[in-house]
């Protein structure tokens, strides 16, 4: 076999012209797909730390069955009460897996400076909780004065597009309201404590952090709406879900858990985006590789044909002929991947040397450009483009195999 491969890197040598242009382009197609498989690696990866720890969603949220579906027509109906809250959250942090579950309560009313009113959205969070979730998370954006604090009940966070513009920055006081889930008007006097820019400008209008205690008394309730729970592992949320949901059934709580997945409606539009542009480049490189390998191989055997001929009269078999060609397809595939990889680090290294940053639709604050390296990815697709090039070479070796000795050697 090693003589066999020695013959067919000769023979790729011997229009160095024609075999360098293919494996260019071999080379440029493995380095395109891997730099946006690596894009989209990290983009993945930042995505879903920033739906289970920077929006908060947790790996699992436990609901009360019923409450996606009418919880907001019938809040305090499909609520978890006290008693459930605890039973819930002894269960579920008796996993392993579970670094802490801690409850939630959503609400929505109007905050007002004293001259002007607005809308605003709030989680209502217990702090220490929130601050175990967000740790770890390298998107925290830092908050502008204090952050949440358990001892200080009526302290928030609030966004800061809409501190702007009521005119509040940190220690200002103003007065939120909202309707009780009895239907009675409340308002509660606030302190931002602190401000923060959410990263969307869509919500960095709009929302408030405030401590889980100050949300039950706006809602004049000892109500949750959710219990959010953390794993120390994402790979771990399925299996953890599919457990839990049978020891809650059987405990006599009608729960309903959905994972980080489920609830994160932006990581999976982006996902199923960038899944459709990475078909989409994978489709032209293949029909670049496929093209590029038949048209050289092609070509070496229109000029190569008496070479065939002599072979075959010195009793080299089809089979011979064959092998010999997709031979040459393979080295083909494998050096103009390895050169690939090459440029692929390359362009890596002076990625991460520049540290470019861009600001993405929608977002408040740009992000920075980061490439993954994905050796799984490379090792795959290095071994798809080497089999690829030595199916697309059999076409041509087919043809001069099947070649008549007498016809090639007499071949001009």
């Amino acid at each position: 076999m090693i003589k066999w491969i020695k013959i067919a890197f000769r023979n790729i040598l011997k229009n160095k012209r024609r075999s360098f242009v293919t494996l260019l382009a071999i080379a440029l197609g493995f380095a395109a797909v891997n730099l946006f498989r690596g894009y989209t690696h990290n983009t993945y990866n930042g995505l879903r730390n920033s739906a289970i720890r920077g929006h908060g969603l947790g790996h699992l949220a436990v609901y009360k069955n019923g409450w996606l579906e009418h919880g907001k027509t019938a809040p305090d109906k499909y609520m978890l009460t006290k008693k459930e809250i605890e039973t819930i959250v002894s269960i579920v942090e008796a996993e392993k897996e579970v670094v802490l579950a801690t409850p939630e309560l959503h609400v929505t009313g109007l905050v007002t400076n004293g001259r002007v009113s607005t809308i605003f959205v709030a989680k209502g969070v217990i702090p220490k909780d929130e601050k175990a979730i967000k740790e770890g998370w390298v998107g925290t954006r830092p908050v502008t004065g204090a952050p949440l604090q358990d001892d200080k009940l009526y302290g928030v966070e609030m966004a800061e597009d809409l501190a702007r513009h009521l005119d509040l920055k940190p220690k200002s006081e103003g007065v939120i309201m909202a309707a009780t889930l009895d239907g009675q008007m409340n308002a509660l006097n606030v302190e931002v404590a602190g401000t923060y820019n959410t990263g969307v400008r869509a919500t960095n209008d709009k929302f408030i952090r405030m401590p889980f205690a100050y949300a039950q008394e706006l809602y004049d309730t000892d109500k949750a709406d959710r219990i959010v729970v953390l794993l120390d592992y994402w790979r771990n949320t399925v299996a953890l879900r599919d457990r839990l949901q049978t020891k809650l059934a059987q405990a006599g709580l009608p729960v309903e858990i959905k994972t980080w997945r489920e609830l994160a409606v932006f990581y999976k539009r982006v996902k199923g985006l960038f899944d459709m542009i990475f078909t989409f480049i994978f489709a032209i490189v293949l029909v670049i590789v496929v093209m590029s390998v038949i048209n050289t191989m092609g070509m070496a055997v229109l000029e190569r044909t008496r070479e065939i001929g002599t072979l075959r009269a010195l009793g080299l078999k089809k089979r011979g002929v064959s092998l010999l060609f997709a031979l040459e397809g393979a080295l083909l595939g494998f050096m103009g991947c390895a050169a690939g990889m090459v440029l692929n680090i390359i362009v890596w290294a002076i990625i991460r040397y520049i540290s470019p940053t861009y600001t993405p639709p929608g977002n408040s604050a740009p992000v920075p450009l980061i490439v993954n390296l994905v050796p799984e990815t490379m090792t795959l697709l290095m071994l798809f483009l080497v089999l690829l090039s030595l199916i697309a070479a059999i076409l041509p070796a087919r043809r001069a195999a099947k070649q008549n000795v007498v016809d090639s050697l007499g071949y001009v």
